[in-house]
């Protein structure tokens, strides 16, 4: 199953843009995603987009 989702695009006078791309709630409630938590971003060789979850935040670790 899958979510659709908006990109959307806030232009700063600074001249600096920022993206945002919204984690639909059901995905973060499935995975078990916690208030905080970091992950990365990457980008594979044919253009996917994959959200990388730190490995002591996947395990349900606190970090020290």
């Amino acid at each position: 199953m899958g979510f659709k989702t908006k990109i959307q695009l806030i232009s700063r006078k600074s001249g600096y843009d920022q993206w945002f791309v919204n984690f639909p709630s059901a995905c973060a409630q499935m995975m078990g995603f916690r208030k905080g938590e970091m992950a990365e971003w990457e980008v594979d060789e044919k253009g996917n987009l994959a959200l990388k979850r730190e490995r002591d935040a996947a395990r349900g670790k606190k970090k020290n």
